[in-house]
C-alpha cells in the first residue's frame, strides 16, 4: 500500500511539473512574439484605484465589476474623466476601450499621455464618432512643447463599439508607436538630432469622454444628438508599465536600459510590425499632416 501510495504521489508530482512546463514554455512564446506582451500578462487584473482616480465629471463615472472596469458617461451637463496618480518619462501604456455605440457623432473618445502646463508634451488617441452605420476614425496626435498639428487619422478594420480593444502607447528615448492591437499604426522617431522636437516631460495618463461636436465629425458639420445620450465608452486594464516619476526633484533615469521597454528590441519596429504598419498606412490612413500641403506647404523635417 505505501509503495503504490508513494508512486501516485511521484506520478501528481510529475503532472504537476509538466503542467508547470507548459504553462512557461507557453509565456515564452507570448514573449517571443516580439513587443506588448509583457505589459499585458495580468493573470489578476488591478483595480482602478490603485493607479488611476477621477478627474472630473464624477456623478459621470460609473465602476463595475469591484473596480475592474470604469464606464464614462456624457450628456448635455457633462461629460467625465480620470487620469493616473503618477507621471511617467517612459513606458508601454495601454487601455482597453470600447467606445461609445449607436449615434456617437460629435463624440469624442480620448485616451491620452500629457504633461502639465502651457508648453506641454502630449501623445493622442481620439475616438471621432460618427452617425449609426457609418465608421468610426481613429485620430493620433503628437505635442511637444505645446506645439502640436501632426495629426494622423485612420479607419479601423473592425468595430470599436462592439467590444473591448487593446490601444497602446510605447515611449521610449528612440521612438513612440501606437499600437492597435498589437498592430502598429503610427511611428513617431526621435530625430532631436536634426531639430525635430521629441516628448521628454513627464506625462500622466489621461481618458475622458467629451462634446467635440464643433469638430469632430464632419469637421463640425454634423452635430452632437443629445436624444442618444448617455453616451457611455467604458475602460478595463489599469495595469501601467512606465518609469514612475517622483513629485519631488529627485532625478530619475527613465531612459534606462533597466526598463525593458528602453532595451535595444524596441528601438525599432521589427519586420514584421513594419509590414504591418506599412499595409495600415496603405489600406486605412485617411488623413496625415505630413502629405498636407495646403497647411504644410514645404514638408515638415520629422516627415522626411
Amino acid at each position: 500500500m505505501c509503495q503504490a501510495r508513494e508512486s501516485k504521489i511521484q506520478i501528481l508530482a510529475w503532472v504537476n511539473l509538466d503542467m508547470s512546463s507548459l504553462f512557461l514554455i507557453f509565456l515564452i512564446l507570448l514573449v517571443a512574439d516580439g513587443v506588448l506582451v509583457r505589459g499585458s500578462i495580468n493573470i489578476t487584473e488591478i483595480s482602478f484605484d490603485q493607479n488611476y482616480e477621477v478627474t472630473w465629471g464624477d456623478n459621470h463615472v460609473v465602476s463595475l465589476n469591484q473596480g475592474k472596469e470604469i464606464q464614462l458617461t456624457m450628456d448635455n451637463s457633462s461629460g467625465s474623466g480620470f487620469g493616473s496618480k503618477m507621471s511617467y518619462g517612459s513606458g508601454l501604456f495601454h487601455l482597453r476601450i470600447k467606445v461609445p455605440d449607436r449615434n456617437s457623432a460629435g463624440v469624442v473618445t480620448a485616451y491620452y499621455l500629457t504633461s502639465q502646463g502651457r508648453s506641454h508634451d502630449e501623445l493622442d488617441f481620439e475616438f471621432l464618432g460618427n452617425r449609426e452605420g457609418k465608421p468610426y476614425r481613429l485620430q493620433t496626435n503628437v505635442f511637444v512643447d505645446g506645439q502640436g498639428n501632426r495629426e494622423q487619422r485612420i479607419l479601423l478594420w473592425f468595430d470599436p463599439t462592439a467590444d473591448f480593444h487593446n490601444y497602446r502607447i510605447l515611449w521610449n528615448q528612440h521612438q513612440i508607436v501606437f499600437y492597435v492591437d498589437n498592430i502598429p499604426i503610427r511611428v513617431y522617431k526621435n530625430k532631436s538630432d536634426i531639430g525635430v522636437g521629441y516628448p521628454t516631460k513627464p506625462m500622466q495618463i489621461q481618458a475622458s469622454l467629451w462634446d467635440g461636436d464643433s469638430w469632430a465629425t464632419n469637421g463640425g458639420k454634423t452635430k452632437t444628438d443629445w436624444s442618444y445620450a448617455p453616451f457611455r465608452a467604458s475602460f478595463q486594464g489599469f495595469d501601467v508599465s512606465g518609469c514612475q516619476v517622483p513629485t519631488s526633484n529627485i532625478s530619475q533615469n527613465c531612459s534606462s536600459d533597466k526598463y525593458w521597454w528602453n532595451t535595444q528590441k524596441f528601438w525599432r519596429l521589427d519586420s514584421v510590425r513594419q509590414r504591418q504598419y506599412e499595409r495600415v498606412k496603405h489600406k486605412y490612413m485617411t488623413y496625415g499632416y505630413c502629405a498636407d500641403r495646403n497647411r504644410y506647404p514645404e514638408i515638415p523635417l520629422e516627415c522626411l
